[in-house]
């Protein structure tokens, strides 16, 4: 298949949700660790509030709303152990995401990962679906001072790769995502989950947006709107 050309810029993807799905695996590590502290109803319904969303921002809401003792530091490195226990055999990779990944790495394109995930579950999902040969730099929300919807994850990852803000182009499934490439004055090209209501203001207000989510994305419609 014909590499197409892009023009100069560089590509800055979410983790969960955009470039694999491993929202499952999250919702698993949150209900066993709450379930530790007596908290037994923990549905799925409770968990899409927080898609998006910094593990560390997360726990501290659930914290308050459950009245859990432990601090958040505590929750905070035993969700990330439950979650590796799951991320490290189970994550896949979108397919279509992989194509695009494959696809810009082929054309010279500087490429990395934001995501508010710590950075061993970020290794961890990288490494089990292959894309860390793609994607060596990532960042992640605990290395900066604010999570997503905040712009820093972002704006750090585009230092990283030693491009301006202005030249990155970011993919995101949550609208948290979408508000804080907006704020680091990026594009972004819109793949909402499909707990988001696409037709929301924020995801209208993206440069490229696929309303069916992962359903409808496809590899060649971002290459032909790059291009």
């Amino acid at each position: 298949m014909t590499t197409p050309r892009v023009p100069a810029l560089s590509v800055l993807f979410d983790l969960d949700g955009t470039l694999v799905d491993s929202e499952p695996n999250y919702y698993e590590a949150g209900r066993r660790l709450l379930a530790r502290h007596g908290v037994g109803d923990f549905s799925w319904e409770d968990h899409t509030r927080f898609i998006g969303i910094g593990t560390r921002e997360t726990l501290t809401v659930l914290r308050a709303e459950y009245g859990i003792e432990a601090p958040v530091d505590e929750l905070l490195a035993a969700k990330n152990a439950l979650y590796l226990e799951l991320a490290g055999t189970s994550t896949t990779a979108f397919p279509e995401m992989r194509a695009l990944v494959e696809r810009l790495h082929a054309a010279g394109v500087p490429m990395a990962v934001a995501s508010g995930s710590s950075r061993a579950a970020i290794a961890a999902a990288l490494a089990v679906t292959g894309l860390d040969t793609y994607l060596p730099v990532f960042v992640s929300a605990e290395e900066v001072e604010r999570g997503k919807p905040e712009p820093d994850v972002f704006v750090e990852a585009a230092r990283r790769l030693g491009v301006a803000p202005s030249s990155c182009v970011v993919l995101e499934d949550a609208a948290p995502g979408v508000r804080a490439a907006r704020a680091a004055g990026m594009r972004c090209v819109a793949i909402p989950d499909a707990e988001a209501a696409p037709d929301d203001a924020v995801f209208a207000g993206a440069d490229l947006l696929f309303p069916g989510g992962q359903a409808e994305f496809t590899a060649a419609a971002v290459l032909g709107w790059l291009a």
